[in-house]
């Protein structure tokens, strides 16, 4: 596995296996969820916003709450119920990330390269750990939570996460921690599994976790991107379980078959006992970095399949909300949520039911 010891001199392997494990046995990040919340993750904390520096980048930053505003403006959910994450610690994120990798982001230098924000190296390094950083360890937190939360509710999904060019060693591409790694390495432990498929249907390749899961036959990923963009990984490609990739351009009809296809030969290939489903909507039409040309009502289907995929295996499903660049995602989320509620493949209502 991609994952490394926090400790500068390398210990035996067992022992860093025991400190990883006695890290995520001691983790606050899995707390008890009272019955009557419902299995949607979010906290103010995610969005990011000071000094119009979230404009610097294309990627909206207060999608997430945008997202919630929507589902509850419209009375699909009510605010009072959705669950609030705890931020993932040192400790935590040092089950996947070495003490190095950590040191380097208190270098805001660093982090800009990693965000893709040249400014932010212009900014103390409190300010950085304080609007940016602090924002994306709730979402960790909410990641790692959405495992436990899926395996006692049948389906979870946390409204950000997703940063799926992280592997333990490296962030790029906006996204500064693995998430997806972390809370895989806290399913095997906690939850006592040791199956987990990986469907990737952000625009871009998922290098981050197929790096990270490059040696670990506990882990299939199955990545439907665009070839013909960033983060053009061709190492981390030969990791990929199922490769399907997609040309600039490509429609929603073709898009549609091929995932109904790929999702029948993923349910020949693995039986898994947790799917982690990376939901980038940047699929859509219009986004300037996906290059997909994939309609509002494509991106609703997708996840609907996806969702279906995970009912009829009777397996449980975290939804993570990974990139999107355009204002009208939040909407489309948002949509796409209250879909998979009216075709009951969520419980927004009644959340001590278990769906699966």
């Amino acid at each position: 596995m991609g994952t490394s010891s926090s400790h500068s001199s390398p210990p035996s392997m067992e022992a860093a296996e025991e400190l990883r494990r006695n890290r995520i046995l001691s983790s606050k990040l899995y707390f008890n969820v009272a019955p009557s919340k419902v299995a949607v993750i979010y906290s103010p904390s995610y969005d990011i916003a000071f000094l119009g520096i979230e404009k610097l980048h294309p990627f909206d930053s207060s999608k997430w709450g945008r997202i919630c505003q929507f589902l509850t403006n419209e009375g699909v959910l009510d605010k009072n119920r959705i669950i609030e994450p705890l931020e993932a610690s040192k400790d935590d994120l040092l089950v996947v990330h070495p003490e190095l990798y950590l040191r380097r982001l208190k270098s805001s230098v660093n982090v800009s390269m990693i965000l893709e924000v040249p400014p932010v190296a212009m900014l103390p390094n409190c300010l950085v750990q304080q609007k940016v950083l602090h924002p994306f360890r709730m979402q960790v937190g909410g990641s790692i939570l959405a495992a436990k939360l899926a395996k006692e509710r049948g389906w979870a999904i946390n409204v950000g996460g997703g940063f799926h060019h992280c592997s333990a060693q490296k962030g790029g591409g906006f996204c500064v921690y693995a998430d997806i790694t972390l809370c895989i390495q806290y399913a095997f432990v906690r939850l006592n599994i040791s199956r987990v498929m990986i469907i990737d249907l952000d625009a871009h390749q998922g290098n981050g976790h197929e790096t990270d899961f490059s040696d670990d036959r506990r882990v299939y990923i199955m990545d439907m991107y665009n070839s013909q963009i960033y983060p053009l990984d061709y190492e981390a490609r030969r990791y990929i379980d199922q490769k399907i990739e997609l040309k600039s351009g490509t429609r929603t009809k073709e898009y549609l078959e091929e995932l109904e296809r790929e999702l029948e030969i993923a349910r020949n290939q693995f039986n898994p006992e947790l799917v982690v489903y990376n939901a980038g909507t940047d699929i859509l039409d219009g986004d300037p970095l996906g290059r997909l040309k994939i309609s509002s009502e494509g991106v609703v289907i997708r996840d609907e399949r996806v969702f279906r995929f995970a009912k009829e295996m009777n397996v449980p499903i975290v939804m993570l909300t990974s990139g999107g660049y355009m204002k009208s995602s939040a909407r489309v989320i948002a949509d796409s949520i209250t879909n998979l509620s009216k075709k009951n493949l969520i419980d927004l209502n009644s959340s001590t039911n278990n769906n699966l």
